[in-house]
């Protein structure tokens, strides 16, 4: 497991690099937009979506994404702020008009309806904060990429070797305090190291700050993945990504921390 974690880094960690660094930001809107849809398709594979709620979850996620670029102040008239609520009201009204249509037994529509709206909400919407962060420069995505991962390994490798009190057992039996902070001192750690580098006019204080944030989000947004993975009975979102689980196994944690660092950005 080691070994292929470590083979995995090795190939994804320069390409991510060259990928983003390089290219311009519609191609890393490209690489949203897929994780977005293998991520919805898992989430939806884990709670047994009906089909046509599931694809029309995948389509909203597509359409959400796909619109950003046009809602840029300079391009559009109409403002992200006021399209994404608008966004969301239609896709509830068309999954729930759709189930109302589809299948005539009322019965477990909440059942099929919520997922196929979660999926939106928490996948697609969430990463919908990097595009903002990648239009202030690649340096935020190599940033918070960087700091998600040092918090994930910490957090990792100090619960293998010191952890022994459970951090939260119900929803993720695996995980420990000496973990948690594993993930805000790697976060803290190599949030310094990459602000040297990447974000100079900010402060040591300042990506101290943003590198403990994020390493403190990415344990939550792990923690709410593991919660709905126990609710659906299942130990990975998928098996995508050899010795890593699913996408969704892998971009648990930067969900959340991509919109409490753009949310920081808007502060600074």
């Amino acid at each position: 497991m080691h070994a292929k974690r470590l083979i995995v880094a090795a190939i994804v960690l320069p390409l991510f690099y060259l990928y983003v660094a390089k290219l311009s930001p519609l191609f890393f809107l490209i690489f949203l937009l897929l994780a977005a849809v293998l991520g919805q398709t898992e989430f939806y594979t884990m709670y047994h979506t009906p089909k046509i709620l599931s694809v029309l979850g995948i389509i909203s996620g597509i359409v959400l994404l796909a619109s950003a670029p046009a809602l840029v102040p300079a391009l559009s008239p109409v403002s992200f702020t006021t399209f994404y609520p608008i966004h969301f009201m239609l896709t509830f009204m068309l999954i729930a008009a759709t189930r109302l249509f589809a299948v005539r037994n009322p019965s477990a529509s909440l059942r099929d309806v919520a997922p196929a709206l979660i999926g939106v909400l928490y996948i697609p919407h969430l990463l919908l904060a990097q595009w903002h962060l990648r239009l202030n420069g690649y340096e935020w995505i190599l940033f918070l990429y960087g700091c998600v991962w040092a918090s994930d390994s910490f957090a990792y490798y100090i619960g293998k070797s010191l952890g022994k009190r459970k951090l939260y057992p119900e929803v993720s039996p695996n995980k420990t305090v000496a973990g948690a902070f594993g993930s805000i001192g790697g976060g803290m750690l190599i949030g310094v190291l990459l602000g040297s580098l990447l974000l100079k006019d900010m402060s040591v204080p300042l990506t101290l700050f943003m590198g403990g944030a994020i390493g403190t989000v990415t344990i939550i947004g792990d923690l709410v993945e593991s919660m709905f993975k126990r609710d659906a009975g299942v130990k990975d979102s998928g098996t995508l990504i050899p010795g890593h689980g699913g996408v969704l196994d892998k971009i648990d944690g930067v969900l959340f921390a991509g919109p409490v660092l753009y949310w920081i950005t808007l502060l600074l």
